[in-house]
């Protein structure tokens, strides 16, 4: 049931722009975006980029589902317990930079796409890859927190 809610809630959002939107502009794209889920999404890859966990967890919603890899971390606490100190640590060491965001907001629900390119060096290992990222936020009350995220990414070519 929870998930039929959420494709639809995503099938709704396509059709309408959000009130409140910033235009993020880059050299592949320039599209509406809702601003507070968006700043969410931000302050989420900063807390990871400064190896703040706890910072990072405090936007995650208690329930939060986590797509990466054809794996899926069911809550914050599992999260927090595997993936989240390994994902700090190569934020830390890595450089990403966002090429191109879409999203819409309707009601409480929103989501944020983001392509980006993450280059540096972790484990003695050099990284240039391209990534996409998709997020589900949902306010609560006048806070969004961070529903479910879908990663994926490939080396660059």
């Amino acid at each position: 049931m929870r998930l039929k809610m959420l494709v639809v809630a995503l099938a709704l959002a396509g059709l309408w722009a959000p009130a409140t939107a910033q235009r993020t502009s880059t050299a592949a794209a320039s599209v509406a975006v809702p601003r507070e889920a968006a700043a969410v999404v931000d302050a989420f890859h900063a807390a990871l980029g400064r190896g703040d966990t706890d910072g990072a967890a405090a936007l995650l919603d208690p329930n939060v589902l986590i797509y990466e890899s054809g794996r899926a971390e069911r809550s914050k606490a599992e999260y927090a317990a595997h993936h989240l100190p390994a994902d700090a640590i190569f934020a830390k060491a890595i450089r990403r930079t966002v090429t191109r965001r879409s999203g819409r907001a309707v009601g409480s629900t929103a989501w944020v796409a983001t392509e980006a390119t993450s280059k540096g060096k972790y484990k003695n290992k050099a990284i240039d890859s391209f990534g996409v990222e998709t997020m589900v936020l949902k306010r609560i009350g006048q806070t969004w927190r961070i529903v479910h995220i879908h990663w994926s990414s490939a080396n660059a070519k």
